[in-house]
Formats: C-alpha cells, sequence, structure tokens
C-alpha cells in the first residue's frame, strides 16, 4: 500500500508539472507577455476572461489527481504484470520504441473519438462533458478542464495501449506528454500553424488549434483529437472549417492569401 501512495503522489506531481510547465508556457506568451503580438493569429475575436481561467485551473486539479491513480494502478500495482509495459528497450528494439509512440497516438486518436462523441449524447452529456465546454472559448488551461467522470473516460487511453500493444515505460511516457504538447496547442485560442502548413497534404488529415476552436464554439463536430480522418469517415466534421482556417491566415498576411491558397 506504501508503495501505491508513493506511486500515485509521483504520478499526481508529474502530471502537474506537466500540466503547468507546458500550458503555462503557452499562456504566458499569448495570453499575457504578447497579446497585442498575436491578435491576427486569435481564432475567436472576444477573449476569455480571468475568472475563465481560474475556473479551467481548478476544475483541471482533479484531473491531475484521477491520472495520477490511473498511472498508479497501472503500474505499481499487481495489475502490472498482465499488461504489455516492459522495462527493457532492447526486447522490441529501439525502432520499434519510437514507432509504438506514433501508433499509440493513432490508437488514442479512435479512443478519442469515440469516447468523446459518447460524452455528447444527451444522457451523459451533463454529467461528463459538460465541465469541458464552460471553456467556450478555450485556454491552454482547458487542456485538463474535465469532470471526475471524464476523467476517468480520458486516464483509461493508457489502460488500452498497456493491454492493447506492447509499450517500454519511457514510450508510455513520451506519449502522455506528446499528446499533451498537441491538446495545449488545439485549445490555446491561437492558430499558429506556419502558412505554408495550408498548402500541404497533411492538411487534410491533421486536426489543428481552429479545428478543436470550433468544437468548443459550435460545441458539436470535429471530435477528433489529432487527426480529422474519423470526422471525414462519419461526416461529423464541422462544415466550413477550412474557410474559417483560411480567414484566419488571411488575416496573418498583409496581402491577403497567396494565389495558390485563394482558389482551394
Amino acid at each position: 500500500m506504501e508503495t501505491f501512495i508513493q506511486s500515485w503522489l509521483g504520478a499526481t506531481f508529474f502530471n502537474s508539472l506537466r500540466y503547468f510547465t507546458i500550458a503555462g508556457l503557452a499562456f504566458i506568451p499569448f495570453y499575457l507577455l504578447m497579446k497585442d503580438r498575436f491578435t491576427k493569429e486569435k481564432i475567436q475575436s472576444k477573449s476569455a476572461t480571468k475568472k475563465d481561467f481560474i475556473r479551467e485551473v481548478k476544475d483541471s486539479i482533479s484531473t491531475m489527481v484521477i491520472f495520477g491513480i490511473s498511472g498508479a494502478l497501472l503500474l505499481a500495482s499487481p495489475v502490472r504484470q498482465y499488461t504489455q509495459v516492459y522495462s527493457e528497450a532492447n526486447e522490441f528494439g529501439w525502432l520499434y520504441l519510437i514507432l509504438s509512440v506514433a501508433l499509440a497516438l493513432v490508437i488514442h486518436d479512435t479512443y478519442f473519438y469515440w469516447t468523446h462523441r459518447w460524452m455528447h449524447g444527451k444522457k451523459v452529456y451533463k454529467r461528463f462533458h459538460l465541465t469541458h465546454h464552460l471553456s467556450i472559448n478555450p485556454s491552454p488551461w482547458a487542456s485538463y478542464t474535465f469532470s471526475g467522470l471524464e476523467g476517468v473516460i480520458q486516464s483509461g487511453i493508457i489502460w488500452v495501449l498497456a493491454f492493447c500493444i506492447p509499450m517500454h515505460e519511457y514510450a508510455l511516457l513520451s506519449f502522455t506528454v506528446i499528446a499533451f504538447v498537441i491538446n495545449v496547442y488545439g485549445h490555446l485560442g491561437y492558430e499558429i500553424a506556419p502558412l505554408w502548413f495550408r498548402k500541404t497534404t497533411i492538411f487534410k488529415w491533421m486536426a489543428t488549434s481552429t479545428y478543436h476552436n470550433l468544437h468548443h464554439s459550435k460545441f458539436n463536430g470535429n471530435f477528433g483529437l489529432y487527426f480529422r480522418w474519423w470526422d471525414k469517415w462519419m461526416n461529423t466534421e464541422v462544415p466550413g472549417y477550412e474557410k474559417a482556417y483560411d480567414k484566419i491566415q488571411e488575416r496573418r498576411m498583409e496581402k491577403g492569401l497567396e494565389p495558390e491558397l485563394k482558389n482551394i
């Protein structure tokens, strides 16, 4: 029991450090130090308030605790022996260790899409997902703003990964950091993707900050976390997303979009 408590405290500390460091590094320049510098990149014209930021942080505390409990149960309890989590990198090789992180992101996107869409159902929305959608104009602090029930759902991905594919401890840790960085970008409230990104093939299947921001402002559609493919396949992508994205990019360029972008 003592080992479990120590692991839980350690995992909760790590989750807190990750949250305040990554979300804080995004919040400080865009919302405090250089707010006027990024007016053209802002997705919604209105601004969130200090009250919104405080609520988002307060509602994120329970998420950090839940994630800590989930991590400790998985890695520091007898359950671990039944998972595919391993400690020796040579067991599957370094190439697989790296590729497993990419595979984990694909699996997570699928898990997120379907659980996220389910939480928008009328019977469960208020109990599971309403807390997150109190942030109509989200900030980086909203990345962990979940109800207790949604926190449990969100923490479930590490269990899915641990039982479905071999994951080195460090690969699992790296996945959680990368996932949170992308999550913060999705809740940034500003579109910072480089202007050339719009002309790439990757744009057609990657979600952007604008993509997830539209989910918050429209309350439905754009359920994917990293990719657009499930929304495209299930016909749940918010209509007009690409036009909204282009409008923001147009503001960012003094002379408007490049000719090849205007015709997309």
